[in-house]
């Protein structure tokens, strides 16, 4: 995507976020209020305040095709179990007891809020172009913190590992 077709869609795929986020309001909940045992060990209790979690039947995406991003249609046609916009992410009814994708989605609420909203779409929007949904840096970087949150019993402070990753020169864009 070029500088210029990015600066025409984010003010579009912002509003679809900030539209999609209202609609659902009255069924949002904060993270905190959902008694998970797990979480407050690696998450600080400012974070499960701020963050919101809705539960859904179908995933929201953004209708990327729709303006004309074609080159992302992978990504709005798979499968999602949750998807996160700004500080409110989105699961599947199914997902509302598995803590590791309330974590995976707290992850990425981490990186929203350290990077800023047009700077996360522009980095997620470059890793889903060039190297897929799996190996895009901020999925990695989820997985990766995932994986240690799944495997190991020893918490970490997963807010400041994330801002220790994103200050690494591979999550660095032109915008």
């Amino acid at each position: 995507m070029t500088y210029q077709e990015f600066e025409a869609s984010y003010p579009l795929i912002l509003g679809w976020i900030q539209q999609t986020i209202e609609v659902h309001k009255p069924k949002t909940h904060s993270v905190a209020s959902l008694g998970f045992q797990r979480l407050p060990q690696y998450f600080s209790p400012e974070l499960l305040a701020y963050a919101k979690v809705t539960y859904v039947d179908v995933v929201p995406t953004p209708p990327l095709s729709q303006l004309g991003l074609n080159q992302f249609a992978d990504f709005e046609n798979m499968e999602k179990g949750g998807i996160t916009l700004l500080d409110t992410f989105f699961i599947s009814q199914e997902m509302q007891t598995n803590e590791t994708i309330h974590f995976h989605e707290l992850v990425h609420i981490i990186q929203w809020k350290l990077l800023g909203p047009k700077k996360f779409i522009a980095l997620y929007a470059d890793g889903l172009e060039r190297f897929g949904y799996r190996n895009s840096p901020l999925e990695v970087m989820a997985y990766q913190a995932q994986a240690q949150f799944e495997k190991s019993s020893q918490p970490v402070d997963v807010e400041e590992l994330i801002k220790t990753c994103l200050e690494t020169p591979r999550t660095s864009t032109p915008l």
